[in-house]
Formats: C-alpha cells, sequence, structure tokens
C-alpha cells in the first residue's frame, strides 16, 4: 500500500518506517523539519515536509502524496512540553482527518496512550470510560486524548493505539533521557502507582499489525502493569543509579491497561512481554 506516517522522525517513526519497506509498501515519511528529510530517505521512505499545525499545508501535502493509509505518530514530547503535544493531539489530528477525508483516505492509524481511562482497581480495558472527570493538570490531557479519538474514528478505518509508556531508545527511559535523569537524581520516588509499558519497537510493530485489525480502540501495553515500587528499583539498578525512595498512594488514574484484546484476539506478540527483560536490554552500556 502506499502509505504516510506522519510524525516519521519521531521515536516510533524511525522504527516503524524501516519495518513498512521491508514489507513492500510505499512509504512517504511526513516531517515539519527540513533537515530530517536525509534521516527519512536513508530509513528508505520519501521525504515530505509540513506542519500538521497549518491547515492549508496538510490539504496541500496530502493532495501531493495521495496516501491509502495514514499512520498518526505525531507528537511534541523532545522537551517535556506537554501543551505543546495537546495541540498536537487536538489541532494536529484535526487538520491530519480533514485533510486526508478530503484526499479520499479511506483508513487512519492513530496514536493514543494508555493511561487516562477513568479510576479503578484492575487494569483497564478498552470498553472503560477515559477519566471525564479529572482535574487539571489531568483533564488537559484526558481532553487532548479525547479530541484525538474523536476526530480519529471519524475515519471510515480507524484503529487507535493506546500505547503504554514507552521505553527504550530515543525516549524518555533511555539510558540518557529526561526519566533517566531524574532518577540518577533521586526526583522520582517509587509509589504504588500502576504503570503499563511497551518497548518502542514493539509501538512500532503494533502499527504495521494493525494496518488488518478492525475499528476501534486497542490498548498496546505489555504483559505486566506493575507498580512504581516493583519496576522503579529494577530500572535504576539498570542505570546505574542508586535505589528510588519509596513513597505510599499513587496519582489518580495509575492503574495499567490490559492487553488481552491485541494479544488473545488480535493475535499480536511483542518482542518484550514484559518490562524485567525490555528494561535491561535495552539499557545495556
Amino acid at each position: 500500500m502506499k502509505i504516510l506516517v506522519a510524525g516519521a522522525t519521531g521515536v516510533i517513526g524511525r522504527s516503524l518506517l524501516p519495518i513498512l519497506v521491508r514489507e513492500g509498501h510505499e512509504v512517504i515519511g511526513m516531517t515539519r523539519n527540513e533537515a530530517s528529510k536525509s534521516l527519512i530517505s536513508k530509513l528508505g521512505a520519501s521525504p515530505l515536509v509540513a506542519d500538521a499545525l497549518d491547515r492549508e499545508s496538510m490539504i496541500h501535502v496530502l493532495q501531493e502524496a495521495r496516501p491509502e493509509v495514514v499512520i498518526h505518530q505525531l507528537t511534541s514530547l523532545s522537551n517535556f512540553n506537554f501543551e505543546d503535544n495537546n495541540r498536537i493531539r487536538t489541532i494536529g489530528t484535526r487538520n491530519l482527518v480533514d485533510a486526508s477525508q478530503a484526499v479520499g483516505v479511506n483508513r487512519m492509524i492513530a496514536q493514543s496512550i494508555s493511561w487516562t481511562y477513568e479510576p479503578g482497581d484492575h487494569p483497564a480495558k478498552e470498553e472503560e470510560s477515559l477519566d471525564l472527570e479529572a482535574p487539571q493538570p489531568r483533564k488537559m490531557t484526558v481532553d487532548g486524548v479525547l479530541a484525538l479519538e474523536q476526530a480519529a474514528a471519524e475515519m471510515p478505518e480507524y484503529v487507535i493505539l493506546r500505547y503504554g509508556m514507552l521505553y527504550g531508545p530515543g525516549t524518555w527511559f533511555d539510558r540518557n533521557g529526561l526519566m533517566a535523569e531524574k532518577v540518577r537524581r533521586k526526583e522520582l520516588k517509587a509509589t504504588e502507582g500502576v504503570t503499563s509499558f511497551l518497548h518502542v519497537e514493539d509501538a512500532a510493530r503494533a502499527a504495521v499489525a494493525a494496518l488488518e485489525w478492525p475499528n476501534g480502540p486497542v490498548n498496546v501495553v505489555d504483559d505486566e502493569p506493575a507498580p512504581g515500587t516493583e519496576w522503579l528499583p529494577l530500572y535504576a539498578a539498570a542505570i546505574g543509579a542508586s535505589a528510588p525512595e519509596i513513597q505510599e498512594g499513587s496519582s489518580r488514574g495509575e492503574r495499567g491497561a490490559a492487553n488481552a484484546k491485541a494479544r488473545k484476539d488480535y493475535g499480536w506478540k511483542p518482542l518484550y512481554p514484559t518490562w524485567r527483560e525490555g528494561f535491561p536490554a535495552s539499557l545495556q552500556t
């Protein structure tokens, strides 16, 4: 198929492009930075420069590219700026969907997240509601995710990938990433809040598999949602940091997510079934 990947040079996009190319697809990698065009070419895709926040620019490039499928991996997280990322989720997704519909794109695969469900005492399943009653600042994230998912669902065919917390090369949890630095400075405490993780390579592989998945949201997370009291000490040891401080309690909605739909119904098989093997493998020096 002819596939446009929006966010082609993000941490998932850099893994995703080569997989799509190897599988024989004609791949167009969209970026907003001219300097990233050479990287997209090296990964085997055709570069296309556009700003998702510019509606007319999006319509123009989609008219030029005429893809059959759009894979939405747009984020703005490199600088820990949640407001910028929220604009991508709301305005960027709206523009991408409108441009896709204008040129007759049939299918969209969109990146979402799995930690905006309403509070609960078990890992969340896809049919459960998002946390619509959340207070700020969580409400901003939930509203952004809701806007993204509702816009993507306007496509004739759509899959919403509710990813777990990403780790691996280029992520916040990389050896030199933002979270690693927080752990080294002992700014991150081990709480009872539960997180579902996902290796970035498994995120990319799920996006490829989703080309054949049915409409709707799906949790793409590993097999073991875990409290910070379990995963954070192992992560700290893997990066050579001292053990974290333990703190009782958890934040709203820290419940993890269940992956039965992806695993059992759709046959998705992650390379790293849990963070227990994934952390050491991805953090080796």
